[in-house]
């Protein structure tokens, strides 16, 4: 055995057959080195998300070490699991990217490659980062506004990945920005000055609340977080559909998120009517109300070691 396996032991390697239009039995390569390397330790949930949070949370307490095989949903669903039993913070989290995006894993610098992935999980170090907590879950990156209701979209056709977001995202075009009641809570306000209560009330088409830089595909959604300083990094999309559109090519490379309202805060409250919400590429339904706070060093993840 692999030295610095046994010194991750015990662990549990969740994978979700589901992900990506089931790349766990469409690469048999890559499925072969995951489960040659990681023999009995590898469980694989039964597909549905529930199964997978419970899967988690029973295996959560046995172990030292979790690594989530899938995408960023199968991360929404295996940190809930890990929260559930009140483990999140005790286990080291690794990553071996087997979803259509992946974005999470992007922000730390951890390989699609799965040989590579793995290889980290082996050599690379422990970083304690924060996340989004919120009703009963926690995240890395969540959008309320236009691209939640994009992910909800897509939920109503059977097309898989990237195809599946450029179809449901042709909705961009009707959207209108609608009126928002924001409270925010210790932070830094646009000019870096700290605020104690700060209220707003704007038209917003999104809002970006992230602690990770990507959604999936590259996409550099919020270049200004920091996954590590406390502080939730809150961008505010003040325009229309057609212009978000329009924008696209410079909010995919994170510029034009650089001149717009943005706040860094340890608590953000938004209200409004039927606003939709996902989180980590999860679509999580439509709220009146809903308030999300930072959770300082949350989760233990192994990262590729310093340069």
């Amino acid at each position: 055995m692999n030295r610095r396996l046994s010194e991750l032991e015990p662990v549990a390697v969740v994978v979700n057959p589901e992900a990506a239009g089931q790349k766990w039995w469409r690469r048999h390569r890559a499925r072969r080195l995951v489960e040659e390397f990681f023999g009995d330790k590898v469980f694989v949930a039964a597909g549905n998300r529930e199964n997978t949070v419970n899967l988690v949370a029973k295996l959560a307490s046995e172990v030292k070490t979790v690594i989530a095989v899938g995408g960023d949903g199968t991360i929404a669903d295996i940190l809930e699991g890990l929260t559930r039993a009140g483990c999140l913070s005790k286990v080291a989290f690794g990553i071996i990217p087997f979803g259509s995006g992946n974005a999470y894993r992007l922000s730390f610098g951890i390989p699609k490659n799965i040989e590579k992935a793995i290889s980290i999980i082996l050599n690379g170090n422990i970083r304690e980062v924060d996340l989004i907590r919120f009703e009963d879950k926690v995240a890395g990156f969540v959008s309320v506004g236009a691209t939640a209701a994009v992910t909800a979209k897509k939920l109503e056709k059977p097309l898989r990945g990237f195809w599946g977001h450029v179809w449901a995202g042709r909705m961009l075009l009707n959207l209108k920005p609608r009126l928002w009641q924001v409270e925010l809570e210790d932070g830094l306000d646009e000019t870096g000055q700290p605020f104690s209560r700060h209220q707003l009330e704007l038209e917003g088409l999104d809002v970006v609340i992230a602690k990770s830089n990507y959604f999936g595909y590259k996409w550099l959604i919020a270049p200004l977080a920091q996954p590590d300083d406390g502080l939730l990094d809150i961008t505010f999309f003040e325009m229309s559909g057609p212009e978000y559109v329009l924008s696209l090519p410079s909010i995919y490379f994170g510029r034009k998120q650089r001149r717009l309202r943005h706040y860094k805060a340890r608590r953000v409250a938004l209200r409004g009517r039927g606003m939709p919400v996902q989180y980590n590429g999860e679509f999580l339904g439509w709220r009146e109300e809903v308030a999300f706070e930072v959770w300082p060093k949350a989760l233990k993840l192994i990262c590729p070691p310093p340069g």
